[in-house]
């Protein structure tokens, strides 16, 4: 009988932490939390019945134990990843693994994503969808994108990707009924809240100063795709980012009855792992081509 493995993401996670002599930077090269390799390592310590690490207040040195297994297990992993390599290599397929907010992923990406693979059929974008900020990935990924600069790994390679702002829309036989030619005229109509972004509404009354105005009633929904696609329905009108909405926008299932009125937004980043793979980078310059088209 062969003998019996130990589980492979806890070996994965201490030759991370073996190389880093480190907790931390291995969790951010893995892209998971601290307490996530903690927790791989204990499970790899009690599998093999051994300590591996002496752990000290700010730092963890490897036992005897520890420097034994890892001049073994080390290159065994990097073998198996060569091997991976290889077969991939040879199948003319490699991924991308984007990880993304929902709604971004239904409204943007998606959307465009049959472009990329037209380009480029020999790369497999994986979209991991996430409400998660991308220091709190429970799956590894290549890039990520998100709103803002914060709650990215330090290791992370972050740059500005895509301005946004938004605007009050609904589907155009809601606003042929009940036209809304100035802010007041939205008391007449259903608001579609979503909890992920229900702080749009308020900031927009500040900035066209009608801060008392109400809707007639109001429907909310968790995501803002929900959101999104009841407003295209006509079950009322919704204060949505551009970014999410060019697409009906430009089709006429929504339209917006105050174009000038705009909310300014926090723009879009994007964050790569470090040490991108070339398919990585052809995607990111497929993005960047995306926003400047």
């Amino acid at each position: 009988m062969p003998p019996r493995l130990p589980p492979l993401n806890a070996v994965r996670a201490f030759v991370a932490a073996a190389r880093h002599q480190s907790f931390t930077h291995a969790a951010l090269e893995l892209h998971v939390t601290h307490s996530a390799i903690s927790r791989q390592i204990k499970t790899l310590e009690a599998h093999l019945g051994v300590d591996l690490f002496e752990r000290k207040t700010r730092q963890v040195l490897l036992t005897a134990a520890g420097h034994q297994f890892h001049a073994q297990v080390g290159p065994a992993l990097a073998q198996i990843g060569a091997a991976a390599q290889s077969l991939r290599g040879d199948a003319g397929l490699r991924s991308v693994k984007i990880n993304v907010r929902p709604s971004f992923a239904v409204r943007w990406l998606i959307p465009r994503l049959p472009g990329f693979v037209a380009q480029h059929p020999d790369i497999e974008p994986q979209v991991i969808t996430s409400t998660l900020a991308p220091d709190h990935a429970t799956e590894t990924f290549d890039l990520a994108l998100r709103r803002g600069p914060r709650g990215w790994p330090p290791g992370m390679q972050v740059q500005p990707f895509l301005e946004d702002e938004a605007l009050v829309v609904g589907a155009p036989a809601l606003f042929a009924q009940r036209p809304v030619a100035q802010p007041e005229a939205l008391s007449a109509h259903v608001l579609l809240l979503s909890k992920s972004r229900s702080k749009d509404w308020e900031s927009w009354k500040k900035l066209v100063n009608a801060p008392r105005l109400q809707p007639a009633s109001c429907l909310q929904f968790d995501h803002l795709h929900f959101v999104l696609q009841a407003a295209v329905d006509g079950l009322g009108f919704a204060v949505a980012p551009v970014s999410l909405i060019t697409h009906d926008l430009a089709s006429g299932r929504l339209v917006s009855p105050l174009p000038s009125l705009r909310l300014p937004l926090t723009r879009h980043y994007l964050g790569m792992a470090p040490d991108p793979s070339p398919e990585t980078l052809r995607f990111v310059q497929w993005l960047q081509d995306e926003i400047s088209a």
